[in-house]
């Protein structure tokens, strides 16, 4: 067990799911009176190498145009942003995992009130949760596998052979209000600015979940994004604007590495070999051994400051 607390001088992690964010911020955004457009379908970009930013799209049979001073790109890694960007003035960086997750969300007590994470020869395992009757349980599995060839019990069964035996005997199972398969990625884009356009979250980087730092990345986008445009408008200074990408960046891959290391110690890695899991279990066993190790790994996990 690493106490992250303590470690950390009292920071913890806090278990928010994208869903119940999404929808908090959503409802804050209209308490706030901001007008926010639904269905909005063939949207493009364009303008915004130029100063003069326009968002189109086309609702209810008719095309809109939104202009602006600046554009932030917050729409996912498949949205429109990054790609209308012009390939030469943009880098892309990817990894993407010879393996997947098969993810089950129940209606049934947690495993535990802290995530488990598994180290198995089978493959990995996570016992997370989204409230103290939902859980959520993640294995490893091939990247070619579907959701109809994990049916719930073949799920259940393989995260208790992967447990250890008190865990695997005391959890509660049950049927599945979701699933699916995610595939496994370390991406970063950069820079994360082109003329009035910002990049921010999905749209600029990807972690694998395995450190959890996806959401955590988008916020301190957003964080870095914010004060930039505030300081912009209230005193016309513009030198966050200009620091945003260098400052964003530098976080990102400090966020991608330790997600890239909490990846390769903890799942099969089939172009390891034998000698994968001898490195995996020495890394392991230091990181039990050694407070240091484990202060860096739980500053690391809580989210380093920005």
């Amino acid at each position: 067990r690493v106490d992250l607390s303590a470690l950390t001088g009292g920071k913890k992690v806090v278990i928010y799911g994208q869903t119940e964010i999404t929808r908090d911020m959503m409802d804050a955004r209209e308490a706030a009176g901001a007008k926010t457009i639904y269905e909005a379908q063939d949207v493009e970009i364009s303008g915004f190498d130029t100063g003069k930013p326009v968002v189109r799209y086309s609702r209810d049979g008719k095309v809109h145009e939104v202009a602006s001073d600046f554009i932030a790109g917050c729409d996912g890694f498949h949205g429109v942003c990054r790609a209308s960007v012009a390939g030469s003035a943009i880098t892309e960086y990817e990894r993407v995992y010879p393996f997947g997750w098969i993810g089950l969300l129940a209606d049934t007590p947690p495993a535990s009130e802290e995530l488990i994470y598994v180290n198995h020869e089978r493959g990995f395992a996570l016992c997370s949760m989204r409230s103290p009757t939902r859980s959520r349980v993640y294995v490893q599995c091939d990247l070619s596998d579907t959701v109809e060839q994990w049916p719930d019990t073949r799920i259940w069964d393989e995260l208790k052979s992967r447990l250890d035996p008190a865990t695997a005997s005391a959890l509660i199972t049950g049927p599945s209000i979701e699933k699916s398969v995610a595939p496994l990625r370390s991406f970063v884009a950069e820079p994360m600015r082109f003329g009035s356009l910002f990049l921010a979250g999905d749209a600029a980087h990807i972690v694998p979940p395995t450190g959890a730092k996806g959401l955590n990345l988008a916020a301190s986008d957003i964080h870095y994004l914010s004060a930039a445009l505030i300081e912009f408008y209230r005193n016309g200074d513009d030198s966050g604007l200009d620091q945003y990408s260098s400052r964003a960046l530098a976080r990102v891959w400090k966020a991608e590495r330790f997600s890239w290391w909490m990846t390769t110690l903890l799942h099969r890695l089939p172009e390891t070999g034998d000698i994968g899991p001898k490195l995996q279990h020495a890394e392991l066993a230091y990181l039990f051994e050694s407070r240091a190790a484990q202060t860096a790994l739980a500053e690391n996990y809580v989210g380093l400051p920005y």
